[in-house]
């Protein structure tokens, strides 16, 4: 498999790709990814070090008669989305990523590729290994745990670059100038509860949410997906509601950064209303499957009778959780009233934990306006307050302002148009990129982001296309020697 993704075109970009996919990288966990990265700036005899933070930083001389352009800084981050499907036996922290090619794509066996952002870091890596290119000064910036938090980019000083101009290599169309992105910021509910004993005379089900597509909650989140979180409350309230339902646990979603594919609970319900619970739970979870035959055709719901739970939620804390839920926002709040297409603000639901006492929701909640990203989170924190909930806002970080001026956004489209005959999609995203926080320490950097076409990022239907990373890899190369003088 390996093999097979060695021998694509470019093949300097598959093989280092293939290389770091080799090296656990998770979020948070990427000592050995730093240690890699660090002997291979060492090997190529490159200025090579680690700042405080975790960053790695290698820098490599213009080739001959470049020296008086401006000095690029190429920038992708290290860490990767572990995400992977419920059948799939495999260990992040151990394994290496188990690559298939298939027809123009590179997809990975039943988890995440690592494309996000590892194609960026193999193509950086290229040009810092290569002894035929040309290019300026280059500075190569790893930065860590984009994906969890930027705290890479947070945590980056301000003294540390030298570029003049940053090239972001994570964007996922290839088709598209990155010129702007959204901020965001995790919303975090906590609450306590008490167990009681399971009623008597009651029957325990297991009801399971699965087969959504999922994706990035930033990039996808335009695309109307089911939300695991959301669909599984909807069949406990109405439980709850006509039936009396009682919960006993809740395990939905994984990352807060990723639509959430998958749902579990563990229920009770009055035996004497086992039957006709059954029916319209049924009949809901048809009428659900019907509604999103569209947008989730692999939408997967299951209810199964099993044992009884030993202790479930008390009635006022369940009843205060399930709707909070439901009044809580997931998806598009408001487009952007500038940008054709463009989502301005947005929650995602990502995670929803019940078990032994407490719970435990994650959420992250994205704009590119400060003012309505601050609004909807305060709607969030007071639909849960309301409950009971503690609210937390953490890990906020900004969004990137476009800067239609940019001298390196004129060279880039125009290259582009030049190399393709037809202009390339300059825009803003709804993701969240690294320039917005990496612009506040170096606020004179000329910044654009670019890459390879990259589909189902934070899934484990993520793939990569082929021929997209050769006219990326061809983009960059001509990008480099056009770069203005200083």
């Amino acid at each position: 498999m390996s093999k097979a993704v060695r021998n694509l075109e470019p093949k300097v970009v598959w093989n280092h790709f293939a290389d770091i996919n080799a090296v656990p990288r998770p979020s948070k966990k990427e000592a050995r990814i730093i240690q890699f990265m660090v002997d291979f700036g060492k090997k190529l005899q490159l200025e090579t070090f680690v700042d405080k933070i975790g960053n790695v930083i290698i820098r490599k001389p213009a080739t001959e008669g470049l020296e008086n352009k401006k000095t690029v800084t190429l920038q992708s981050h290290l860490d990767m989305v572990h995400q992977k499907n419920t059948d799939t036996v495999f260990d992040f922290d151990k394994e290496g990523i188990k690559m298939i090619v298939d027809g123009d794509w590179v997809t990975a066996e039943g988890t995440t590729l690592g494309a996000d952002n590892g194609l960026g870091v193999a193509a950086i890596m290229a040009i810092l290994s290569s002894t035929d290119l040309k290019h300026p000064n280059i500075e190569a910036l790893f930065t860590i745990d984009e994906e969890t938090g930027m705290t890479g980019a947070m945590g980056l000083e301000a003294n540390i670059l030298t570029g003049d101009i940053l090239l972001n290599l994570d964007t996922e169309e290839d088709d598209e100038i990155g010129m702007g992105c959204a901020g965001g910021v995790d919303i975090t509910s906590t609450r306590n509860y008490s167990e009681e004993k399971t009623p008597e005379n009651s029957s325990g089900f297991l009801i399971a949410v699965k087969g959504l597509l999922g994706g990035h909650s930033g990039v996808d989140i335009i695309k109307e997906l089911g939300n695991a979180n959301k669909i599984m409350n909807r069949l406990l309230f109405d439980g709850f509601t006509n039936y009396g339902l009682r919960i006993a646990s809740i395990n939905g979603g994984s990352l807060r950064n990723a639509i959430p594919r998958e749902s579990a609970a563990f229920v009770s319900v009055d035996t004497i209303s086992k039957e006709a619970f059954l029916f319209e739970t049924n009949l809901l979870i048809n009428t659900i499957k019907q509604e999103f035959a569209s947008k989730e055709p692999n939408l997967y719901i299951t209810i199964e009778e099993t044992t009884i739970p030993e202790k479930v939620m008390d009635l006022g804390v369940q009843e205060g959780l399930l709707k909070s839920i439901y009044a809580a926002h997931n998806g598009v709040y408001r487009m952007s009233p500038d940008i054709k297409n463009l989502v301005e603000t947005s929650n995602n639901i990502a995670k929803v934990v019940v078990a032994n006492g407490q719970i435990k929701i994650d959420c992250l909640t994205r704009s590119s306006s400060e003012t309505n990203r601050l609004d909807l989170a305060n709607s969030l924190k007071s639909a849960f307050e309301l409950s009971g909930f503690q609210v937390e806002f953490s890990g906020e970080y900004p969004g990137w302002q476009p800067n239609i001026d940019s001298e390196i956004l004129t060279v880039v489209s125009n290259l582009y148009e030049k190399l393709h005959g037809e202009k390339a999609h300059v825009a803003a995203c709804h993701a969240g990129l690294e320039c917005g926080i990496l612009g506040q320490n170096y606020p004179k950097m000329d910044m654009v982001s670019f890459g390879p076409t990259i589909l189902g990022a934070h899934s484990p239907d993520e793939r990569a296309s082929i021929s997209s990373t050769q006219k990326f890899w061809n983009f960059l190369v001509h990008i480099l020697e056009n770069i203005p003088n200083k």
